[in-house]
């Protein structure tokens, strides 16, 4: 069947993104009270959703309204609105998205029922204790017996956690809880946070080895830059499952599948797109890198004091190594004198250094990823005629680049597949299979990528892009003999 290239679960009209819930108090002094207070929310501009009996008594009714805001400070407007309703108390205000983390959003289930004695002896002792010896005798056989063929680890040290910088361990879990979540819902695949609470290299690596033993893979996330390098360096060196910081790879790979759609919608070959790239971090490097390895040849670079070219001051290693690959003709200008004539612009740096004038000198079908979270590099409010494909890492808008699209199937590939490590190369094949899920009548302006919340697969009820990403990298894995595992495609 065809799919229609209007966006899957586009955000409906009007749909906020803040909501609250109200507890109200609606004394029995006649008609209209409940109106009155629905009146005194959308005079306020507030959106009503649900409007719930909590209980009734003979002098007054009790009632949740659900009610949609623009952010906490219109919430609390509306909130004052209503206060001011005459025979309206409010109770109490709840926001939905505290209400969703409360008791965490992640738990462990098991996978048989303990009714009766015998099963309680055989999943427990005495008849657990020939299962340990199976694996005291043959290691390998945890993978199959225990959890830890199936189970990744989450590892965060919350130095770097999305647009919140360096918040800690404690006030990372919920991303990491988070993560967990699309793992399970979109793969299938069970995983667990790891906050840590230390941001030394060495205590990171000793604490991820110490551990690594319940886990079939390790996923590496929101770890600062340059320490992520030479944390998931020496981990893929010491352990013998993948290691995978997903914050530059994951992303990468996204990237390099709206880059390759990008190319097909604008009728020009990757090897000849002429590229700006803007944010030389951990993830913008690894998103340059996946260019490259899809064909580009064309980047000039920029990190917070300008261009990178040979020479130029202050470079890091990573920096160094992209001065040599990159910027050939030694392009010493700023980022907005670069963009002219350029193809493509790949933002991975702060929101609203681009403006509308600037994006006009780029060539005639340009492409702009501008990614920064979370206000993009340019606004799309500010797309000029000539750009073909616009992206960013907002759901708000067409085009989302969200590394949710990769990490989720890489993993359960890798775990399927028994593989070692998540090597570039399958990097590669999991963009090609995002790609691939756009058909060639799909491919529209507005529609260069899947969306997070594509339809799930028949199969397994998982989504339809990790079932693609996780055959690509078994299929990979079978090919170049690094499976462990028999694998079904």
């Amino acid at each position: 069947m065809t799919q229609s290239k209007s966006l899957p679960n586009a955000p409906e009209v009007g749909e906020r993104s803040y909501t609250i819930i109200a507890r109200v108090k609606l004394n029995r002094t006649g008609n209209g009270v409940l109106a009155s207070a629905l009146d005194a929310v959308a005079k306020a501009g507030g959106d009503t959703g649900d409007v719930d009996m909590v209980s009734s008594t003979s002098t007054h009714v009790v009632r949740d309204i659900t009610i949609g805001a623009r952010d906490p400070s219109h919430g609390e407007a509306i909130v004052a609105a209503l206060k001011q309703v005459r025979d309206v108390e409010v109770i109490n205000v709840s926001d939905v998205v505290f209400l969703k983390h409360l008791g965490g959003k992640i738990s462990v289930v098991p996978t048989s029922e303990v009714k009766t004695r015998v099963d309680l002896a055989q999943v427990y002792t005495p008849e657990v204790a020939r299962v340990c010896m199976a694996i005291h005798d043959a290691p390998e056989k945890a993978r199959n017996l225990t959890i830890a063929g199936k189970m990744v680890a989450v590892v965060s040290d919350g130095s770097r956690v999305l647009a919140l910088g360096n918040i800690g361990a404690k006030a990372a879990l919920p991303v990491m809880e988070g993560k967990a979540m699309l793992f399970k819902a979109m793969a299938g695949v069970d995983a667990f946070p790891i906050c840590l609470s230390t941001q030394n290299v060495d205590e990171i690596v000793a604490a991820v080895k110490a551990i690594a033993p319940n886990f079939g893979a390790i996923n590496l996330e929101d770890i600062e830059s340059p320490k992520c390098y030479e944390v998931e360096r020496r981990l893929r060196e010491a352990l013998d499952i993948p290691v995978f910081h997903d914050d530059q790879h994951g992303t990468a790979v996204v990237v390099g599948a709206a880059a390759i759609n990008a190319a097909r919608l604008i009728k020009k070959p990757l090897s000849k797109l002429k590229v700006v790239a803007v944010g030389t971090g951990a993830a913008g490097m690894a998103c340059i890198k996946m260019l490259m390895s899809l064909g580009v040849k064309d980047i000039i670079a920029f990190n917070k004091d300008g261009a990178v070219y040979k020479g130029a001051p202050n470079l890091t290693e990573t920096e160094t190594w992209l001065a040599e690959n990159s910027n050939f003709k030694g392009f010493k200008g700023n980022y907005k004198q670069a963009l002219k004539g350029r193809d493509l612009f790949l933002g991975l740096s702060v929101g609203g250094i681009l403006s509308g004038a600037d994006l006009a000198t780029m060539s005639k079908k340009a492409v702009v990823f501008a990614l920064a979270n979370p206000m993009p590099e340019v606004a799309p409010s500010e797309r000029t005629a000539n750009v073909a494909v616009m992206a960013t890492g907002s759901s708000k808008y067409a085009n989302q680049i969200n590394n949710a699209l990769a990490f989720p199937g890489i993993f359960r590939g890798a775990l399927e597949a028994g593989v070692r490590e998540i090597s570039e190369e399958m990097c590669i094949e999991a963009a090609r299979a995002i790609a691939n899920l756009i058909g060639k009548d799909q491919l529209d302006a507005d529609y260069i990528i899947p969306t997070v919340l594509e339809p799930v697969s028949k199969a397994d009820k998982t989504s339809r892009v990790a079932v693609a990403v996780a055959d690509a990298i078994k299929k990979y894995a079978a090919e170049h003999g690094l499976a462990r595992r028999n694998i079904k495609l």
